[in-house]
C-alpha cells in the first residue's frame, strides 16, 4: 500500500472539474430580483442592495482562480501521485467546495465580524492545504531540473503569502473589521515584490554563469 500510485490525468482532471464547479457556483449568491421588485425599483437601486455580493464574488472568484493556477502549476511537477499527495489533493478540493457558501455567509452578514472570520477560515484552509500540497510535491520532485533552489523559494514564499494574510484578517476582523476586509490586497503587494526579488536573483544567476 505504502508504494500505491494513482492516475495523475485524473487526479488533475478532477481538480479542474471542482474548482471550475466551485467557481460557477460563486454566481448563485448574488440573487436574482424579482419580477415584483423590478417594476417596484429602479435598476440602479437592484444593483446597489447587491454590491456586496458582487463584491465576495468578485473576490472569492479571482482567489479561488489564483488557487486554481498555484494548483495546475505545481502538478505539473508530479511525477507521481502516491498517497500523501492525493489526500492533500483532496483536502484542499474540500474547502474550495465550501467557497461557495462561505461566500454567501460572508455576503449576507456583510457588516457582522462572524461570517467574515468565518470567510477568512475557509480561505486559510485552502491556503495550509495549498501550502502542504506544495511543500510535499517540492521535496518529493526535488531533482525536477525546473526545481532550483531559487524557484524552491519562490514556490513556498507564494504559498505562504496568501495563508498568512487570511490568517491575519481574521485575527483583525476582531479589532480592526475596516481594515481586514481590505487587507487581502496585501497579498498582490507582497507577491509583487516576491516576483521581482526571484527574477533579480535569476538574472544575477545568469549574469555570472
Amino acid at each position: 500500500m505504502k508504494d500505491l500510485t494513482f492516475d495523475k490525468n485524473r487526479v488533475i482532471s478532477f481538480s479542474d472539474a471542482v474548482f471550475s464547479i466551485a467557481m460557477t457556483l460563486l454566481v448563485l449568491e448574488v440573487g436574482i430580483p424579482s419580477i415584483k421588485a423590478i417594476g417596484v425599483k429602479s435598476t440602479w437601486e437592484l444593483l446597489e442592495n447587491r454590491i456586496p455580493s458582487f463584491i465576495g464574488l468578485l473576490v472569492s472568484f479571482l482567489v479561488t482562480a489564483l488557487y486554481w493556477v498555484s494548483h495546475l502549476r505545481t502538478m505539473k511537477f508530479v511525477s507521481s501521485v502516491d498517497s500523501k499527495l492525493l489526500w492533500l489533493n483532496i483536502f484542499l478540493l474540500l474547502f474550495i467546495v465550501l467557497m461557495p457558501f462561505s461566500t454567501g455567509f460572508y455576503v449576507g452578514g456583510f457588516n457582522y465580524v462572524g461570517p467574515f472570520v468565518f470567510y477568512c477560515f475557509n480561505l486559510s484552509a485552502i491556503g495550509l492545504f495549498n501550502f502542504l500540497l506544495i511543500r510535499y510535491v517540492l521535496k518529493k520532485e526535488k531533482g525536477h531540473p525546473e526545481l532550483k533552489p531559487q524557484a524552491v523559494k519562490w514556490h513556498t514564499y507564494t504559498a505562504l503569502n496568501a495563508l498568512v494574510i487570511w490568517i491575519l484578517a481574521g485575527v483583525l476582523a476582531f479589532v480592526l473589521p475596516s481594515v481586514a476586509r481590505l487587507i487581502f490586497i496585501l497579498i498582490f503587494v507582497i507577491q509583487f515584490f516576491i516576483n521581482r526579488n526571484y527574477k533579480r536573483k535569476i538574472k544575477n544567476l545568469e549574469d555570472n554563469a
